[in-house]
């Protein structure tokens, strides 16, 4: 007589296993990725935008200086953006490096400006970078995680400001003026984006804590 065959109808618990999801580990570095390309897009976005602001406000005045028809005619370019480039590097406090008879002379062109619009440019780089951040920033579970996130402007940043102090450069005969390069790296290029990118990227989480 042949076994009748016992079915087993007995719920089987199921414990995930490495197979059954993405790795956790992996999501954690992908967004982490994403994020901090993100920033440097949105940083590399903020600077050519505080240079843009710049320009609008100071090109026509700088391109009808006399100083400017002068250092055009020496250098046989026209200079009118690079002049602009620094104004906006002098909001960074990174001081212009001109060549003399006795040596080279720093001066930052803002320091001083009776001119209120001039006086202003040291406003933008902070308000920009702090809108950028509490932009970037936004859904950030903590101000930390925030901080974090509003920081990695710095990484367009830095690469806007060493380009931008390069090709800012004056060059007449072996004379050679601009920005101040050590300067316009570690002050306009990661001092800046580190301290007020992060400190917008905290806004989003702080003001959710209060709600």
């Amino acid at each position: 007589m042949c076994a009748t065959p016992v079915l087993d109808i007995t719920p089987r618990r199921h414990f995930p296993g490495r197979g059954d999801g993405p790795d956790m580990s992996t999501r954690s570095e992908s967004d982490a990725a994403v994020t901090l390309a993100r920033g440097g897009l949105v940083g590399l976005a903020v600077w050519l935008l505080g240079y843009l602001v710049t320009y609008l406000l100071h090109a026509g005045s700088i391109r009808e200086a006399v100083a400017t028809n002068v250092v055009e005619f020496l250098a046989g370019d026209p200079v009118t953006w690079k002049l602009v480039g620094w104004l906006y590097f002098n909001a960074h406090f990174v001081a212009t490096s001109i060549p003399g008879l006795f040596g080279d002379s720093s001066t930052n062109f803002l320091s001083g400006a009776e001119d209120i619009t001039l006086f202003a440019l040291y406003v933008v780089p902070p308000l920009l970078l702090l809108i950028a951040g509490a932009a970037v920033a936004r859904g950030a579970n903590d101000p930390t995680e925030g901080a974090k996130t509003g920081g990695a402007l710095a990484l367009g940043y830095i690469v806007a400001s060493v380009v931008g102090a390069f090709l800012v450069r004056i060059s007449v005969a072996d004379a050679v003026a601009g920005p101040s390069l050590v300067t316009a790296i570690l002050l306009a290029g990661l001092v800046y984006p580190l301290v007020f990118g992060a400190l917008g990227g905290v806004i989003p989480a702080a003001l959710g804590d209060r709600q």
